[in-house]
């Protein structure tokens, strides 16, 4: 049985989490940046929840530079997603397109590796149907300055 919600943090019983889909254009491509979370061998998009206070881009900032090392400037918000977690609990993320200014990856307790992906390629290696889905929004973005 799931752990009962803190109503203090999720007052109408949804888990809010935001994250990153960075991206790069490559040789009149797009590559996206996954990554590995030995916790569940899956691969995604950089993610967590919000903490107490923090908005939703201040967290997808703050999680994409914990899990990737990467500081990133942001673009266009993305379409949210909308899940049942692992534990049963229903879960929002918020995201947000991005693109690495700087900072360097190192394995750490919630990522032990990252990948730069063809766009196109990212659909067969994504572990979750629901970040697949985001893939499509790709394609509209223009380079962040």
């Amino acid at each position: 049985m799931p752990p009962p919600l803190d109503r203090s943090r999720y007052p109408d019983g949804v888990i809010e989490a935001a994250g990153g889909m960075i991206w790069r254009s490559v040789s009149r491509s797009r590559e996206v940046l996954l990554v590995h979370r030995p916790r569940y061998d899956d691969w995604s998009f950089p993610k967590g929840k919000l903490q107490p206070g923090e908005d939703h881009l201040a967290a997808a900032l703050r999680e994409v530079l914990e899990e990737t090392g990467l500081i990133c400037k942001v673009g266009a918000e993305l379409p949210e997603v909308r899940y049942i977690d692992r534990k049963g609990r229903p879960k929002r993320v918020r995201y947000w397109a991005m693109q690495a200014s700087g900072g360097r990856f190192s394995p750490n307790h919630e990522v032990d590796a990252v990948r730069w992906v063809r766009a196109a390629a990212a659909a067969g290696m994504l572990s979750y149907e629901r970040d697949v889905a985001m893939l499509s929004g790709l394609g509209g973005l223009s380079p962040i300055r």
